[in-house]
């Protein structure tokens, strides 16, 4: 059985395409114009185990924000679909993830219910020219209700004590900790028979 899907979205801001194989090796290309955008998309690929093509061409001009939310959106929608009716899923994932001084924790339900949860330190307010840090919280959200999951995402650590955080870190630790716990989640097992649910759906 395929786990995969393709979704487009097209409005007067942004035109976005999403291909999205969950049963893949990490393949793919990303392209949407912001590049620390970009590199988390491509921690999301590598670290999750899904193949994962994203070209987005969005209106940089005003903004980088409706060119993330937009593929945030359509990459969530593509999860969705790609999970078809969840049967055999493990169905939940955590990752407790290092990155040298951050310390960072997801976890996911794959549940049909959207509901995030985000804790993050404050952070300088740009990584590289056009990412607001501001903006990882609204990319979390988009994602996690257009996948219909429930998302946790936690810095326990940001800094060592009395240094600044390391935006760069922070963001990318939270990223590669959502893959890990998105690739534990849709894992098949096959101790599982039917939907993990004693509703009989998700």
């Amino acid at each position: 059985m395929s786990r995969a899907a393709r979704i487009a979205r097209v409005t007067k801001e942004t035109d976005v395409a999403v291909e999205l194989d969950l049963d893949g090796a990490g393949a793919g290309a990303i392209s949407t114009g912001v590049g620390f955008f970009d590199h988390m998309l491509d921690q999301l690929r590598r670290h999750g185990g899904f193949d994962l093509t994203v070209r987005t061409v969005g209106d940089l001009e005003i903004d980088a924000h409706h060119t993330m939310e937009d593929t945030a959106i359509a990459l969530g929608e593509a999860f969705g679909a790609a999970l078809g009716d969840k049967a055999g899923i493990r169905r939940y994932g955590s990752a407790l993830i290092p990155m040298d001084e951050v310390l960072v924790r997801a976890a996911v339900d794959l549940s049909g219910r959207a509901y995030v949860v985000h804790d993050e330190p404050a952070l300088a307010p740009y990584i590289g020219p056009v990412y607001p840090t501001s903006m990882t919280r609204h990319l979390l959200e988009s994602f996690g209700h257009a996948a219909k999951i429930t998302l946790h995402v936690s810095v326990l650590r940001a800094a060592r004590p009395g240094a600044q955080p390391d935006a760069h870190h922070v963001v990318e630790a939270q990223f590669k900790a959502l893959a890990r716990a998105l690739r534990e989640a849709v894992t098949l097992d096959p101790r599982v028979t039917g939907v993990p649910s004693t509703k009989g759906a998700l």
